[in-house]
């Protein structure tokens, strides 16, 4: 029997909070093994989004606070397989880019690129300025895979949760985790 998965998954302060919930559902269902950061405007924006109360992040893993610098994350002698900023803000988008590890989900993406560990930042923010598409061009040189958050129609979604699931599963295809979130193209399509 093999290793499980270890994937830090970090909820930031951007719009679709939706997308880290379900990914954290969608991931403890494929059994891998979670730890999760957290800023406070996240936690805020997914009561605010969902419903959901941070505490419910508790069920996926250890959960970590983004100014928590001495978390395990923190270090490039603690292993993990992969991280995914879902949703990752503009913000945490320009730290990544720039080196600048001044919280502990820019300290976690400096560590995975450091030592060439998969890094996916589901990026949310529409319409993107200069800056942004430079930084994200900045991420992808250093190793990063920018995923924004643009769910296809392709798969002829049906409901909110269709669209998420779209997003969730392009997740799930960078990891390597096999899925049936959505009809890929040429299925039935």
């Amino acid at each position: 029997m093999g290793v499980a998965l270890k994937v830090v998954v970090a909820l930031t302060g951007a719009s679709g909070a939706i997308y880290g919930y379900r990914l954290l559902e969608k991931l403890q269902e494929a059994k891998v093994e979670l730890i999760i950061i957290a800023s406070n405007t996240a936690l805020e924006i997914l009561r605010r989004e969902t419903g959901i109360n941070g505490k419910a992040l508790s069920r996926f893993g250890k959960v970590y606070g983004n100014d928590d610098m001495v978390a395990p994350t923190a270090s490039g002698s603690f292993l993990f397989d992969a991280m995914v900023a879902v949703p990752c803000s503009m913000k945490t988008l320009a730290c990544v880019a720039n080196g600048v590890s001044s919280s502990l989900t820019a300290r976690t993406a400096d560590v995975a690129l450091k030592e060439r560990r998969r890094l996916v930042l589901v990026t949310r923010e529409t319409p993107l300025s200069l800056v942004h598409i430079r930084n994200m061009m900045k991420a992808t040189e250093a190793g990063a895979v920018v995923l924004p958050a643009c769910p296809g129609f392709y798969h002829r979604p049906r409901t909110l949760e269709g669209l998420v699931d779209h997003i969730v599963g392009k997740v799930l295809d960078q990891l390597g985790i096999k899925h049936s979130l959505f009809r890929r193209w040429g299925e039935g399509i």
